[in-house]
């Protein structure tokens, strides 16, 4: 070979030919199109592993008109769910060989509206957009030309593709759970009234102890999402003698202020009175001490689900609605003993 000179690098029809089959069913068996059989899907894959062939991106976008990027904007790289959803997304999009362009926009519309404008001129085949609450937002409409999935905090357009954590069922589950630990005498403490999730999970809470046959102890307070109040909540419990068993708390921040108090009293925690969180933090979660039996809000699948959303949209098959993914139940020792 000469001084300078390199290698071919091999193309599709390099490995159609070496493998006995048409380029069609060598892109489909590279791209593990299930019309092609498992035997042609493998003995394709191995000899292109064998000749090193690496398909040419530029020439699979002149073709399908995508660039295989997705632009996904979020409004809180900070938070507890921001980058559980993140993750979940990454994981489904490379899967699909899609690349991820992100940016954050700290809650800032204008700066959300910035950066989509730029992901745009950047040419991406669609957007996830992750909100840092659930309460509905603002809808981009169809002025983009590419399809959008509204992540965490739904579009207030019906038309438009969304997926959330079901908090209804969530406030259900918490209450559902305590009532099978034996507990009848169920106290409340709400986050910020003004949020769609304590909103959410408070009508999930009440319509479990009503299907139960019970009130709640005391009225239900709401405050802040934070330990603080979460210890003066509890105090006002203690301090106005009502009577409870066990105490639901809308996030895991307001739980462990609930326990600090309960121990400063004298009071078990779960023999006397059981906790349980929302959200499922893991700085919070594992520290408390017992560790704290809380509602994960399923980021990461939510994440995932989003993804897989706007892929089926890029492939011709948006969805439309508000999908409500289910919570999951992760029981420590705040509710149960445990050996």
């Amino acid at each position: 070979m000469e001084k300078g000179s390199r290698k071919k690098s091999a193309r599709l029809v390099d490995v159609a030919e070496r493998a006995g089959v048409s380029v069609a069913t060598a892109s489909k068996a590279l791209h593990d199109n299930p019309r092609v059989s498992a035997r042609t899907r493998n003995h394709v894959q191995r000899i292109a592993s064998e000749l090193a062939y690496t398909p040419n991106k530029l020439a699979q976008s002149l073709v399908s008109g995508l660039t295989g990027t997705v632009g996904l904007v979020t409004s809180d790289m900070q938070g507890r769910f921001s980058t559980q959803i993140l993750i979940g997304a990454e994981n489904t999009l490379e899967a699909e060989s899609f690349s991820v362009l992100l940016t954050n926009a700290r809650g800032d519309p204008s700066l959300e509206a910035l950066h989509v404008r730029k992901l745009l001129s950047l040419k991406v085949d669609g957007f996830i957009l992750m909100g840092r609450e659930t309460d509905p937002r603002a809808s981009w409409g169809s002025d983009l030309n590419v399809p959008l999935v509204y992540a965490y905090a739904p579009s207030t357009d019906p038309s438009d593709a969304s997926i959330t954590c079901d908090n209804v069922d969530a406030g259900k589950m918490a209450v559902n759970h305590l009532i099978s630990c034996g507990r009848h005498k169920i106290a409340i403490i709400g986050g910020d009234g003004t949020f769609a999730a304590s909103q959410d999970r408070t009508k999930g809470s009440m319509t479990a102890l009503k299907e139960a046959g019970l009130r709640p102890a005391g009225p239900v307070r709401f405050g802040q999402w934070d330990g603080s109040w979460g210890r003066g909540a509890t105090r006002l419990l203690l301090d106005q003698d009502v009577d409870f068993d066990a105490v639901v708390c809308q996030n895991d921040q307001i739980a462990r202020g609930c326990i600090d108090v309960l121990k400063e009293r004298g009071i078990r925690v779960p023999e006397d009175v059981a906790v349980i969180g929302h959200d499922n933090w893991s700085e919070l979660v594992d520290i408390s001490r017992p560790e704290l039996t809380s509602i994960d809000n399923n980021a990461i699948e939510i994440g995932s689900q989003a993804a897989q959303m706007l892929l089926d949209a890029v492939g011709g098959k948006p969805h439309h609605g508000i999908r409500y993914l289910p919570c999951r139940l992760i029981q420590r020792g705040s509710t149960v003993l445990l050996d």
